[in-house]
């Protein structure tokens, strides 16, 4: 299991978390309510992993929203913090980029 997505995990157990204006800005285009998700991120699957990101360790994820429609969302730790969990993007993944699973890229 990633340690980044065990951090994350953590710090939303643990109610430290922020979300993006761009994080908002993008469930609301979307229509997806983040609270749910935020509540079963335990049970999210990881997609990509990125320890080393200049801005500080992040994750992407997928997770199934009420209707069980697939949805990505990226959550970072802000480098040289150990918290909050931020929630930076979150979106509905392109079929066109993605596999059936959501969970790699298609080749372009």
């Amino acid at each position: 299991m990633s340690e980044t997505f065990r951090l994350v995990v953590s710090l939303i157990e643990q109610e430290k978390v922020e979300v993006s204006l761009h994080a908002v800005q993008e469930l609301l285009k979307d229509g997806i309510l983040i609270e749910p998700l935020i509540l079963a991120v335990s049970d999210a699957v990881v997609v990509e992993d990125y320890p080393d990101y200049h801005k500080g360790p992040a994750i992407l994820l997928l997770q199934r929203d009420e209707s069980v429609r697939p949805v990505h969302l990226v959550w970072g730790i802000p480098r040289g913090y150990s918290e909050p969990a931020v929630l930076v993007t979150a979106y509905r993944p392109d079929p066109d980029r993605w596999d059936d699973s959501f969970t790699l890229r298609k080749k372009p």
